[in-house]
């Protein structure tokens, strides 16, 4: 598909428009559209699709998605519109208005600023209509278009928009519509048209899964504080009376201050003034966000004298709106850790997984790995992560690829390099004093080998191993490349997010290549490449011995244990993620598992608490249910103080905070929320044993405080479902599996 792209030559929101004529049977109408950054499609005064920010965001100097409609049933004999709205989203960023991304004060001035990916918005479509003769008709964008500006005169990425009621053009995309005043549509020059290779959409749409009523709870600082009742990425919609003329002016936010105000300051942080303003053009008007989306909570109304809210609402958005899985109990507090990690993954799902929707609102590539298993359980991670995947392809560097140091030299990154975020809309490859890098991290870009080894693992299809094998052998070099002579990676942040601030570099990111090597070594084989699976056996055997080597002593009374590289003359010092990633990963002698699995049990029972950041997070709850220790896991996911999931649900969180502690920077991440991982597999005890469910393990196992659940999963061959029941202190427990599905021992 290639476009001829149009546009109305500025970088602010418009609407194009128009029209053609059909005189036969339609048997079969398609449309192709896109509109950079984000657009909305109308033919004959109907929004086509119940799609919301089309299309993606992904790096549109490399892939541009389109998105494909039926509309065969929209047409009609006669004059027939096409209508189209285009706002800014990633492709020009406009930041005039609102908060806006900006690094914090202890990492190096950023060199590499944002940069447009265009000199103006543009529209690219073409409509294919057959006809029952076999006749077709093309409509495309050609310059015969019109526009004029939008009523949504900036549109923030971050959230903020503002609305002129009195510029709206009511019923635009309909047949005989006056636009007259409207300007004809300039053709974009073939050198500033958009550079990306033109696909179809390949993740899922995002969509509205819920709708939430605001609640009026109290005046606060001149503003009606409104409850939505829940966190979320949503689309704001009100309705809003008074003098044409009158400015409103909502303020969203994840929390309120101890005033009752909307807070919009993220601890530690600054202040997210994302800022909706919407401007009567009428007595009485409904606005609805289209470009962008607000992240929050609660909504704060400034109203000039004489203006009042008729009716407020937010739409909640996804792209995860499809389930793959549900986890049910007699227990509350589990529901509702569900809930919150649920709803924390629904708010992160846009085309992209983002780290937060209020501060970054990045596509951070950690999670798609480390919460794979959570989230595929409860979603249908199949299309969305094949979009990650190639947002990661997109975003590997050649080794040409340069950007600009402190002193403004040149800097290369480095071949096969995956950065941390993928697309990279604002790159910061300079590493940070005493932190390390936040741009070249193992368990980030590592999401393009053990991501996909997850998505093979849910999905049981190879072809996710053929498009990202080679990206991954890439990965793979330019990690062999940061081994230091001691034979350990350590240049990135080791176990992000750790309370104590223990973050075990040297341990946390060479178990990270080890796993690397032993992913690939398996896809190698899948793909029938022998030699290259025994290189990398080797490899893999090699670096386990000197890891070993290195890192696992003897403590005083002669028990194996894995020491922190970083205390090395400190004696022996050890955390949760230290001793359990090598049992995860199988790196451990056979001589010395039982000895470390103590020492990990100890890590646990000394600190009461887990106590890892979400690197190691994952690895900590598996080997523990792995090790016998689901009771603990219970204890300690339940605690009434953090860190806790349940310690949340208690501070009114109705999604998953960043950090484990109370009033965190923001109070939307599901990147600690692995714990969903252990409802599947811990309780429901269902494992996977061959690709795609093909062989489970089903173990299940009930905590104290519950007695009864059901869990379901949808697998490529059906559902899987399984129960449990205890009765008089017995347990019974029951499952199903479907055709195609065996299980084992």
């Amino acid at each position: 598909m290639e476009f001829t792209w149009v546009t109305h030559e500025k970088t602010t929101p418009f609407y194009a428009r128009r029209t053609f004529e059909i005189n036969k049977k339609v048997r079969q109408a398609t449309a192709w559209v896109c509109g950079l950054g984000q657009f909305v499609f109308y033919l004959n005064g109907r929004k086509i699709s119940d799609h919301e920010l089309d299309p993606g965001w992904t790096d549109y100097n490399k892939i541009i998605e389109y998105v494909e409609f039926d509309v065969t049933d929209c047409l009609k004999n006669g004059e027939n519109a096409a209508g189209f709205e285009v706002g800014n989203g990633w492709f020009i960023m406009d930041d005039s208005v609102g908060y806006t991304f900006k690094f914090p004060e202890f990492m190096p001035l950023n060199p590499n600023s944002y940069k447009p990916f265009g000199k103006s918005l543009v529209l690219g479509y073409y409509i294919e209509i057959i006809y029952d003769d076999g006749s077709k008709t093309i409509i495309k964008s050609d310059g015969s278009e019109k526009v004029t500006d939008h009523e949504i005169t900036m549109s923030n990425v971050y959230g903020s928009e503002v609305m002129d009621g009195a510029l709206r053009k009511e019923g635009f995309s309909k047949a005989g519509f006056e636009d007259s005043d409207w300007r004809g549509a300039a053709l974009v020059k073939a050198d500033d048209a958009p550079k990306g290779k033109l696909i179809s959409q390949i993740n899922p749409p995002i969509k509205v899964i819920k709708s939430y009523n605001g609640k009026h709870l109290h005046d606060a600082n001149e503003k009606a504080i409104y409850d939505l009742g829940q966190n979320i990425s949503g689309i704001l919609e009100i309705t809003v009376s008074g003098k044409p003329g009158d400015e409103i002016n909502i303020y969203p936010a994840e929390k309120l201050d101890e005033n009752g105000d909307a807070d919009q300051m993220a601890k530690g942080w600054m202040l997210i003034d994302t800022r909706i303003s919407v401007i009567l053009g009428a007595k009485q008007q409904t606005f609805r966000q289209k470009f962008t989306y607000f992240a929050g909570r609660y909504l704060g109304v400034e109203l000039p004298e004489g203006a009042a809210v008729v009716s407020i609402k937010a739409d909640a958005v996804t792209s995860a709106w499809k389930k793959a899985g549900t986890f049910t109990c007699d227990s509350e507090p589990y529901n509702r850790i569900y809930d919150m990690v649920e709803k924390a993954v629904e708010a992160n799902m846009v085309s992209v997984h983002t780290d937060c929707p209020t501060i970054e609102r990045f596509a951070w590539q950690e999670p798609n790995h480390l919460m794979g298993a959570a989230i595929m359980y409860m979603k249908d991670g199949n299309d969305l992560w094949r979009k990650f995947f190639m947002d990661m392809r997109a975003g590997q560097h050649m080794e040409t690829d340069c950007f600009k140091d402190l002193a403004g030299d040149d800097f290369y990154p480095g071949d096969g390099l995956i950065p941390a975020q993928a697309p990279c809309y604002i790159p910061n490859v300079l590493p940070v004093p005493g932190m390390g890098s936040f741009y070249d991290i193992i368990p980030w870009g590592s999401s393009i080998i053990l991501g996909v080894r997850w998505h093979y693992l849910f999905y049981g299809d190879k072809s996710v191993i053929e498009e990202n094998y080679d990206a991954g052998m890439r990965y793979f070099e330019h990690l062999k490349s940061k081994m230091t002579k001691e034979g350990f990676i350590c240049h990135g942040l080791g176990d992000w997010g750790n309370p104590d601030e223990e973050y075990a570099r040297e341990n946390i990111e060479t178990a990270f290549i080890y796993a690397d090597a032993v992913a690939l070594r398996e896809f190698a084989e899948v793909l029938e490449r022998p030699d290259e699976a025994l290189e990398l056996a080797e490899f893999a055997e090699k670096l386990k011995e000197n890891y070993n080597e290195r890192l696992l002593v003897k403590d005083a009374d002669g028990k194996y244990c894995y020491m922190s590289y970083e205390h090395k003359d400190e004696g022996i010092v050890t955390t949760q993620a230290v001793e359990a990633l090598p049992l995860y990963f199988r790196m451990v002698p056979e001589e010395a598992v039982e000895d470390v699995v103590a020492a990990f049990r100890k890590t646990l029972t000394d600190k009461g608490a887990f106590a890892s950041g979400e690197v190691g997070m994952p690895y900590i709850i598996q080997t523990a249910a792995a090790y016998g220790m689901n009771d603990l896991i219970a204890e300690f996911i339940l605690k009434p103080e953090h860190p806790s999931y349940y310690a949340f649900v208690l501070d009114g969180e109705t999604t998953l905070g960043e950090y484990w502690e109370k009033n965190p920077r923001s109070h939307c991440h599901d990147m600690m929320g692995h714990i969903i991982e252990w409802y599947y597999s811990g309780i429901a005890g269902m494992e996977i044993v061959e690709p795609g469910f093909k062989k489970v393990r089903i173990r299940p196992w009930m905590p104290e405080g519950m007695n009864e659940f059901h869990c379901e999963h949808e697998t490529p061959y059906g559902v899987i479902c399984v129960d449990g029941k205890r009765r008089n202190g017995r347990f019974e427990y029951s499952y199903t599996v479907p055709k195609g599905v065996s299980v084992v021992d």
